[in-house]
């Protein structure tokens, strides 16, 4: 169960207490309520604090709307237990292996993980002054809002550059002064001409600040460090860890597994059954690779925690397996929250800085030691590299999600 699903679960619950009158409140036009880690004393993998925002509509303590919520949560599919901490906050267990379940859902969903499904029917109008990193920044809210299940148009007072369009990748529905006010998007601008940077690397010098800072462009400004590969350039590390994503899943493929979600971690270790190939010859054994040396005796190398690049060397301290997992499990548990943010605040600049948090949390899992994602040597592919393959999978399909919104495109290779 994804945050979003469980949002709305909790709104559901809300509904059926106020149905059968244990709760007195109009809930017309309720949005669904916020969901969240747990914080200081809380438990559980979500919390919200519903119950306090509706102590006051209800005549009740935030503690007794907790304790009516807290039964219909725990019957619903998918939670296991509901625990009430503070003053009502409601802590929730979900069912099952939750790295199993998110990193299935995710995979599921491919590149609409976090998108809202049906529309909701809600309607946006965006207007633009006729300035580069505004018409750029018009067209990834209207990405962003569409994930979110809302219908734009995208006006701007001016036709826009032709370059801005072929080059950029840009749209505009329409252009002219609108007869009436409309809410316009008005970054700081760019101050100077990005093209020369090239689509991706444009959008992403116009996108990755907030709107009211300034967009680095220019040598001058450190524009062309938007073009270095190395560690240091956020957007090279995005598209690094997506390069590294799908490069594991081809070595996976030749050493005859594939992915499987599953519970991560030493619980999981049995060695899988061998798959003898279909025309009845020997195991076939894969030939080394370039990024995978041959078995030798002691201790083998990993070979996918050596970065491809020479950019991104592995880190010499390094967190420990299970942190990591856990980190790269959270980042991408996040993914819708921090979409249905982007699109509340029109703010694209919020899932770049996600996308980075993902990469760097996916470079820290497949380099941490013992969290290998290949087996080594002679050792036989299990269960855990399954379900350290499918995170690894999961990972790389937010990332290429999350650059599509912004119009930037995820290399399979780099």
């Amino acid at each position: 169960m994804t945050p979003v699903e469980l949002s709305r679960t909790v709104l559901r619950a809300m509904r059926r207490a106020v149905d059968a009158g244990e709760l007195q409140l109009d809930l017309a036009g309720a949005r669904e309520p916020r969901v969240e880690r747990p914080g200081p004393g809380g438990c559980g993998d979500y919390a919200t604090g519903v119950a306090l925002q509706l102590a006051r509509a209800a005549g009740r303590s935030p503690r007794q709307v907790a304790d009516v919520l807290s039964p219909r949560l725990a019957a619903e599919p998918g939670i296991a237990g509901v625990d009430i901490t503070g003053p009502g906050f409601l802590n929730i267990t979900l069912a099952g292996a939750r790295s199993e379940t998110l990193v299935r859902e995710v995979l599921a969903r491919g590149g609409c993980y976090g998108h809202v499904h049906p529309d909701t029917g809600a309607l946006a109008q965006l207007h633009v002054p006729r300035e580069v990193r505004a018409v750029v920044l018009a067209d990834s809210v209207r990405r962003i809002l569409r994930s979110q299940g809302t219908l734009v148009r995208v006006t701007c007072d001016e036709a826009p550059d032709p370059a801005w369009v072929d080059a950029l990748g840009v749209r505009i529905d329409a252009y002219g002064r609108p007869p009436e006010p409309l809410p316009v998007l008005r970054p700081v601008p760019a101050g100077a001409d990005p093209l020369a940077l090239g689509r991706d690397a444009a959008r992403w010098a116009l996108l990755h600040p907030a709107a009211h800072d300034h967009p680095r462009i220019t040598p001058e400004q450190g524009g062309d460090a938007h073009l270095a590969q190395r560690e240091s350039n956020p957007l090279f590390r995005v598209r690094y860890a997506h390069a590294r994503c799908r490069a594991l899943s081809r070595n996976a493929a030749d050493l005859g597994f594939d992915s499987a979600p599953g519970p991560l971690g030493s619980d999981a270790s049995r060695p899988l059954p061998e798959q003898p190939p279909g025309d009845g010859s020997a195991p076939h054994e894969p030939a080394p690779r370039a990024d995978r040396p041959p078995a030798h005796p002691g201790p083998a190398p990993r070979a996918e925690n050596t970065p491809a690049h020479p950019a991104l060397a592995p880190t010499p301290s390094l967190p420990p397996a299970p942190a990591a997992e856990q980190a790269l499990l959270d980042v991408l548990a996040d993914h819708p929250a921090v979409l249905a943010g982007a699109a509340r605040h029109h703010a694209p600049d919020r899932l770049a800085r996600h996308l980075v948090t993902t990469a760097d949390a996916f470079l820290s899992f497949q380099s941490a030691p013992d969290a290998g994602v290949l087996p080594l040597g002679d050792e036989k592919p299990s269960a855990t590299h399954r379900a350290r393959l499918a995170l690894a999978e999961a990972a790389g399909t937010v990332l290429a999600g999350g650059l599509s919104l912004l119009g930037i495109g995820a290399p399979e290779f780099l």
